[in-house]
């Protein structure tokens, strides 16, 4: 495997591990989501800090790698001489139905199916010129998505309130039930998506300017320091300041702040990867794994955490709930190397993971039907 392409793995392996440190906070606490936004406003220092290493930044690293990956299949797409997005579309409609069941059925902070609708307009825009993807970037998506935070933001401040769970049911203690609360209160629980999907856009172009301006090849080694630059020096510390600045700057904190640190850590952990090629390592090459099973890991981290956590599984939340933070750091560390170990297994014997390998058969399905009918 090339380096390039190590490096990628990589990233996404650190950044489906790194969401899974934001989601096993819903998990480990007895009331769930609404208790997990709820305890944001009044956890300690200790909590604080810890829950400021994953917020937000992990997922903003997800998002552009997709970028990344639209890039990709777009130039490879570009080489064959074949159409643009053309059966991409149907990528996007198989990864819609997954988010939608992934939601109802296992974790109600899902993020598969907003996913899917960004994939769309921007499978269209990754054609296009540098100079049109620098507008839409600079424009259309970062000036539009940070203006829209910082009038939110200041409308909680004007009014004294914050980000609070209030709206949301506490969690049922069996499955049917979660299932029934998912579909009741989907508008609710979908709320994140009016920030989701804005900013989601604006990490998917970046991702795929990223890909085009070099920068995870060895000779983009000056655009890897000056995203660590901004993302590191200048992110991190604001990342903090919003974080112990109360929950009137949520918004600002996991929005604006956070994705600007997941910059810097892609700077960061690409540069590590070009510097280590070597010498891998049996965890970068536990966290490659990860990365080229990441569907798979994604989803079933999130059963992992469900079956440890739920009362339909052990319960773990109701009995181990009051010894947070060092519950939930334990529960994060256990189900990540359950992934670690499970998918250097898997892909020492198989070229996809399990979900990826069911995905591959059904994207190409109505192609070989086409073939056949015209045959």
């Amino acid at each position: 495997m090339s380096t390039r392409v190590t490096a990628l793995d990589t990233l996404r392996g650190v950044a489906i591990l790194g969401t899974l440190g934001t989601n096993i906070w819903i998990f480990t606490d007895p009331d769930g989501i609404a208790g997990f936004i709820s305890a944001a406003a009044t956890s300690g220092p200790a909590e604080t800090v810890l829950r400021t290493i994953s917020n937000g930044k992990f997922l903003g690293l997800l998002s552009i790698m997709f970028g990344v990956g639209i890039a990709i299949q777009a130039a490879s797409a570009d080489r064959r001489g074949a159409r643009w997005p053309g059966w991409y579309l149907w990528r996007a409609a198989l990864l819609l139905l997954e988010g939608v069941l992934h939601y109802v059925l296992i974790f109600e902070g899902d993020v598969l199916a907003f996913y899917a609708i960004v994939s769309i307009p921007v499978a269209y825009l990754a054609v296009r010129s540098d100079r049109a993807l620098r507008a839409w970037t600079t424009t259309a998506a970062a000036t539009v998505h940070v203006a829209a935070m910082g009038l939110l933001t200041a409308a909680i401040i004007a009014a004294g309130g914050g980000i609070d769970g209030g709206g949301l049911p506490p969690l049922p203690d069996t499955w049917p039930d979660q299932v029934r609360m998912r579909l009741d209160h989907w508008p609710a629980l979908r709320t994140e998506g009016l920030f989701v999907l804005p900013l989601s856009t604006l990490l998917f172009l970046a991702g795929v300017r990223l890909w085009r301006a070099g920068a995870f090849r060895p000779e983009g080694r000056a655009l890897r320091a000056r995203l660590m630059l901004w993302g590191l020096a200048v992110g991190v510390p604001l990342n903090f300041a919003t974080a112990f600045a109360g929950p009137q700057w949520f918004l600002v904190d996991r929005y604006v702040c956070a994705p600007l640190v997941a910059f810097g850590l892609l700077g960061g952990i690409t540069a590590l990867v070009h510097r280590m090629r070597e010498h891998p390592g049996p965890l970068r090459t536990a966290l490659t794994a990860v990365g080229r099973t990441a569907m798979s890991c994604y989803i079933l981290q999130n059963l992992i955490a469900s079956a440890l956590c739920y009362q339909w599984g052990l319960g773990l939340a109701d009995t181990l709930g009051h010894h947070r933070p060092w519950f939930t750091i334990a529960a994060w560390i256990t189900v990540s190397a359950l992934l670690m170990a499970g998918a250097a297994w898997w892909v020492r014997r198989f070229d996809r993971g399990p979900i990826e390998a069911v995905w591959h058969r059904l994207y190409l399905l109505p192609q070989r039907r086409r073939v056949e009918t015209t045959v």
